[in-house]
This record gives C-alpha cells, structure tokens and sequence, in this order.
C-alpha cells in the first residue's frame, strides 16, 4: 500500500501563498488554537518533502529568526526535526536541516518512489510548483489547505493554484481554528 501524501498550504480567502504587505507572519492571525493544533499534527511520525525552492526559503526564514518569534513556533520546530526528501537536481548533501536528504530528478518519478517505499505518511508544507505537478500525475492523496481570514487583493504573492490542473474535491474534513481560520482538507481528483 502506498503511503498517504498531504499537500499542506496556508493562504488568504483569495489564495494567496504569501504577500509583500505588512501583515506578518501567518497575516497577523495566528491564535493558541491553530498553534496548537499544528503542533498536533506534526508531532506524528511523517516524512516532509520540499522542493529546493521552498527548501531554500525555509532555512533563509529560519536563519534570520530568533527564538520565540512566529518563525519559530513549535510546530516549526517539530517539523525541522522530521525527516526530509528535497527533490532538486540542484542542491547538493550535506544540508542545513537535520536529517534531509536530496533527492535528484523529476519530482513525480521522486515522490512516486517515496511513496511505495515509506512506512510512514508524506507532507509537503507549500513548495507550491512541486505539488502541482504532482496533482496533475495523481500522487496527493489529500490537500490540506488553512485559510486565513484576509484578502490580500494589492499584498497577495503566489498563488496556490496558479496554471493547476482542474480538480473536484471531496471535502473529507474540516474546522474553525480560534473563531476565524478554516482548516479545510479535501480529496483531489482529476477532473476530466
């Protein structure tokens, strides 16, 4: 049986990965209840999987933060302690991450792999290009996609879902997290 991979991304109401305002981390809407419940969720036996991109901006976003900031919340520094594949044909061993490895070429041929050979569930936290082609060739079993309460319409960076696919989904769970952040985790299928 193949292992479960999540695509995990947090964005705005108008699916936004990211923003050049001056909104801060997680847009200024982070509470104890969704903090926690990341915590939650990474403190489970997985594997992350990154491409270099997001890789690269992780340990950039991790360098340049001291403890206790946002950067540093413990869910953050339980998922630095997983074990880690970064698919790139461009970085080399060893990396600054814990226990990551590289693995070179396609990223649908990497994670196809992955995912027979794991014994435990993958997760990719963003690496936005990566997870759509992989979409596209049928490997995300869910997608877990938290919402945060703004629209970032003239900040807005990244879309999530920019040139994807078309997909249905099967909403298989959600919830409010602090009274106003949506956790929604959905089943994709290709929609033809």
């Amino acid at each position: 049986m193949s292992a479960i991979y999540t695509f995990d991304v947090f964005c705005s109401l108008d699916g936004f990965g990211s923003h050049s305002g001056n909104w801060g981390g997680y847009w200024g809407k982070q509470g104890p209840e969704l903090l926690e419940h990341r915590l939650a969720l990474y403190s489970t036996e997985q594997r992350m999987v990154f491409g270099a991109n997001t890789y690269r901006a992780f340990t950039r976003m991790l360098a340049s933060s001291s403890e206790g900031s946002d950067v540093r919340d413990s869910w953050v520094t339980r998922m630095t302690h997983l074990p880690a594949t970064v698919v790139s044909r461009t970085l080399q061993e060893p990396l600054d991450w814990p226990d990551a490895t590289v693995a070179s070429g396609d990223a649908v041929d990497v994670v196809a792999r992955l995912r027979e050979e794991s014994e435990v569930p993958l997760r990719s936290h963003g690496s936005l290009s990566m997870n759509r082609a992989l979409m596209a060739a049928g490997l995300v079993d869910r997608v877990q996609v938290t919402v945060f309460p703004v629209i970032t319409g003239q900040t807005g960076e990244q879309p999530i879902f920019q040139d994807a696919a078309d997909f249905d989904l099967e909403l298989i769970e959600s919830r409010t997290l602090d009274g106003h952040t949506q956790e929604l985790i959905y089943r994709p299928t290709l929609h033809v």
